[in-house]
């Protein structure tokens, strides 16, 4: 497949390199051709191709083209930016739910829960408040984290 294309890139330089000729018959008429005539003295005539022109409709088409894909490629960003940030809440949610979930675990596994007073010393609470503070801390990881 290669060769095959490295072959016709090679004939359509040969065939754009091929000459055109001019000459002038004897009732005087000039004539081009890509072959010289036998018998009468021909000049080789370079030709250059003309420019491609686009007209007016074709210059607006490709305008809305392009307003169309810098409109996609604006829309593409801020939706990857949203999901970006999506992601990013998601992470740290979870990471917030799991330190919560921790901390409930240890708080099922001691005996007793307690307060620091004014002089920084332990001061544990009744078997009351112990069961309320529990209770609440359960209600609040559920209400975070299991929604």
């Amino acid at each position: 497949m290669k060769g095959l294309l490295i072959l016709l890139c090679w004939l359509v330089t040969l065939v754009a390199q091929a000459g055109t000729y001019r000459w002038v018959d004897e009732n005087g008429q000039t004539h081009f051709g890509d072959r010289p005539p036998v018998n009468t003295v021909a000049d080789e005539v370079l030709l250059k191709a003309a420019a491609p022109t686009s007209d007016q409709a074709a210059r607006e088409r490709k305008q809305r083209v392009n307003e169309f894909l810098e409109q996609s490629e604006r829309e593409r960003a801020e939706r990857n930016r949203a999901e970006a940030e999506q992601e990013a809440t998601t992470a740290k949610h979870e990471a917030r739910c799991q330190a919560l979930r921790a901390r409930l675990k240890f708080l099922k596994s001691v005996s007793g829960i307690y307060r620091l007073n004014d002089e920084g010393e332990r001061v544990f609470v009744d078997d009351q408040e112990n069961e309320r503070l529990r209770r609440e801390f359960r209600a609040r990881v559920q209400s975070e984290c299991d929604t």
